[in-house]
């Protein structure tokens, strides 16, 4: 025999905000927001972080507070000096992180990507420069990214990956095309870290609305040139 639930009744002293009120308003709000998981982290899901935190902070002082005891001034230098060298490198790896994920790229950093990675790096940039980027790989089935920016612009770019130069694959005919005719037609870019052919560039000024992005533009692009100063239409 079950026992049936009895309904929670509300805590003493605690009012249930008048229906249509300032109060109600908030937290109906904040109950569609929490339902949609655009409320933001509760504490569960940050006391995590708070505790390494905790511990990236203890840890160092108590490491500190047992050398001086133990070895003077002497071991509180030789202890300081690690974590000070730590301390500049991780400045230095998240300033790094900050602006790759603002769009801007070193040369040796871009010779280390793949086509994913130039994909991403590709997005990012536009993303720099104001376009609106929607990733079409899953859709086309292969690295593709569609960029449209506040004047309706756009532009259609794909990737020409190391292995298919190497090998030397007809890769103009994997290129997709699209339905729109004209002036509504997107702006083909083709953006590869090494660099095209001769075949591959008349190849290209023969279409019109095809234009190749070689390893050297693209650096320029990636520390903070845009389109128009690389002589493309963007």
């Amino acid at each position: 025999m079950t026992r049936e639930r009895q309904p929670k009744l509300p805590i003493r002293g605690q009012r249930r905000p008048v229906p249509g009120s300032r109060r109600a308003r908030r937290e109906q709000a904040v109950s569609e927001l929490r339902a949609r998981g655009a409320y933001g982290p509760e504490l569960r899901d940050v006391l995590p972080a708070f505790a390494g935190i905790g511990l990236a902070v203890l840890v160092p002082v108590c490491l500190l507070t047992w050398l001086h005891r133990t070895f003077g001034a002497v071991g509180l230098v030789l202890g300081a000096l690690p974590l000070a060298a730590s301390a500049v490198v991780a400045l230095r790896v998240r300033r790094a992180v900050v602006r790759r994920r603002g769009g801007r790229y070193l040369p040796a950093e871009l010779a280390l990507l793949d086509e994913q990675g130039l994909a991403q790096a590709a997005a990012r940039i536009l993303q720099r420069d104001g376009w609106r980027v929607v990733d079409l790989t899953l859709q086309q089935g292969r690295r593709r990214l569609h960029a449209r920016d506040g004047r309706g612009r756009q532009l259609d770019v794909s990737f020409r990956s190391a292995a298919t130069a190497e090998t030397g694959q007809d890769w103009q005919a994997t290129l997709v095309e699209t339905d729109r005719p004209g002036a509504g037609r997107p702006i083909q870019l083709i953006v590869h870290s090494g660099s095209f052919s001769r075949t591959d560039l008349l190849w290209a000024s023969r279409q019109g609305d095809v234009h190749l992005v070689d390893g050297r533009r693209l650096q320029r692009w990636a520390t903070g040139a845009s389109l128009e100063e690389l002589g493309l239409p963007g």
